[in-house]
């Protein structure tokens, strides 16, 4: 079977370009990280209850949403933290390899079935149910370099202008700011004033719900209507409170004997930030982070210059004394970690050359392995690409093992080829093919004996399964194809290229 190849070199020499060819298009288009994705996939819960005390929400929240997210499939655990301003969060983590957004859409699914048992207040807010990804890429700073502007416009401004732009860029996976001053209208009770003229909080929250409301109006002149009725116009009615002063003018009270009774008289009331709970500075300058995640599979570099390039054009409508900063990029890290390797893999490979060189004592027979394991190397992408793997420090490190190891089955047949020809005195074409016959079987164990080491680490579980699966699945990669390579390519280059013996 093999001396067809011998037979028919352009075949051989076909089956290698193509095997080229699809490990450079697999590079293209692989994921680029540090390491391999192997951290579980987690989707977050959060609930607001306002006022709401910590053991509050875990008795009357938490519990109804962690009773129906118990039944919901590939669930690890999750953990729940509640804080006395009333947030809830709930960290649901999956098993590895989990669909994220089948399981966000089922985690919602459950926690429809508990919300009748929420309070009102908490349903009214609404329950939030996202992704969540542990990969953070970069973390920006959108700063006031001359202090003109504070954190609460910063907040808002990002808010508005940046994270929605940076969520749209393909492979990001989540954009958000940390610590966000999101603007509300603030309103400080006054409790001494409020005792004495007999309101409760509950009186103040229902005439805010009461008064920050727009209806609907219907139309006049709609139908049915007169003949000779010519306009339909539709009745505008005023918008929602906005400002501190409407805010001021909510009525509490009306009538009695102390007349009416406005917001104003028992509270102060100011445009201010949903919460001031987290502070950003950078530098000493007031700032707002930025953090972008990225998306499962996408490559950590692609994306950061992305996110660097689209900030660029941002910037340009940045207000006066706005700018930004990138403090923290885990890309910088990627890029020192792969280059070492691939500078490692280079020194790897002229090492190999000079081996060759040494030992086999002329270029001729030296550039047959030359251009036999470049095409195992190459080819390795592409079954990084068919199982799912990416470009990263292990499956680069396991590359330049792989050098020491596809470089001997393309040596093996050389060798045999050169031994045939000066014992037998046979012409490279005639020792090619006797060489075929003879070590074909002894590359084809070489090949399953390299994979049978390396290739059961692949099936253990966890983490550290998810780790070793990379090296070892890369390694076996290009063993096989390295073992293709020395009984297809090699044997055609020698009958080629090397001289009959003298």
């Amino acid at each position: 079977m093999w001396e067809y190849f011998i037979r028919r070199p352009i075949f051989g020499t076909v089956l290698s370009i193509v095997i080229v060819m699809a490990g450079l298009l697999a590079f293209r288009n692989l994921p680029v990280a540090q390491y391999p994705q192997i951290a579980p996939p987690t989707a977050t819960i959060s609930v607001t209850y306002p006022g709401a005390s910590a053991e509050t929400l875990m008795r009357t929240v938490a519990a109804p949403i962690e009773d129906q997210i118990n039944t919901v499939d590939n669930i690890l655990y999750y953990s729940s933290t509640s804080s006395s301003n009333g947030l809830l969060s709930i960290t649901v983590t999956f098993e590895p390899g989990t669909n994220l957004d089948q399981a966000v859409v089922n985690l919602t699914n459950q926690i429809r079935i508990a919300e009748p048992r929420l309070p009102e207040e908490a349903r009214r807010l609404g329950v939030v149910v996202k992704k969540r990804s542990n990969d953070i890429l970069l973390a920006m700073s959108i700063i006031s370099k001359d202090g003109s502007r504070d954190s609460v416009y910063l907040s808002n401004f990002a808010s508005v202008n940046i994270v929605d732009e940076l969520s749209r860029i393909p492979g990001v996976g989540d954009a958000g700011i940390f610590g966000a001053r999101d603007y509300a209208m603030r309103i400080w009770l006054k409790p001494e004033k409020m005792a004495r003229l007999g309101v409760t909080p509950s009186d103040v929250t229902l005439a805010i719900r009461a008064s920050n409301n727009q209806y609907a109006a219907g139309r006049l002149g709609q139908e049915p209507a007169p003949a000779d009725q010519a306009l339909v116009i539709p009745i505008v009615t005023a918008p929602r409170l906005a400002t501190a002063q409407e805010f001021e003018n909510i009525v509490i009270r009306a009538g009695g004997p102390s007349g009416t009774l406005r917001l104003r008289d028992i509270a102060s009331v100011e445009l201010g930030a949903q919460s001031y709970e987290q502070q950003a500075t950078l530098d000493g300058q007031t700032a707002v982070g930025v953090r972008i995640f990225l998306a499962p599979g996408a490559n950590a570099i692609e994306v950061a210059d992305a996110v660097k390039a689209k900030m660029q054009q941002i910037a340009k409508r940045f207000p006066s004394g706005v700018d930004y900063a990138i403090p923290f990029d885990t890309t910088l890290f990627i890029s020192a970690s792969i280059s070492e390797v691939m500078h490692t893999l280079f020194e790897a490979g002229v090492l190999v050359i000079i081996v060759l060189l040494l030992f086999l004592g002329s270029w001729r027979v030296t550039l047959i392995p030359l251009i036999a394991v470049p095409v195992s190397l190459v080819g390795t992408f592409a079954g990084l690409w068919v199982f799912g793997f990416g470009i990263n420090t292990l499956t680069l490190f396991a590359m330049v093992i792989s050098i020491g190891i596809v470089v001997d089955d393309a040596i093996v047949v050389l060798e045999n080829i050169e031994r045939l020809m000066e014992e037998k005195g046979l012409s490279p074409f005639e020792a090619a093919l006797a060489s075929v016959r003879e070590v074909s079987g002894a590359i084809v164990a070489i090949v399953l004996v390299l994979v049978s080491v390396f290739l059961p680490v692949a099936f253990l579980g966890g983490i550290a399964g998810a780790l070793y699966r990379q090296f070892a699945v890369t390694v076996s990669v290009s063993v096989i194809i390295s073992g293709f390579v020395a009984l297809t390519l090699t044997p055609a280059l020698c009958a080629m290229i090397l001289k009959p013996q003298v």
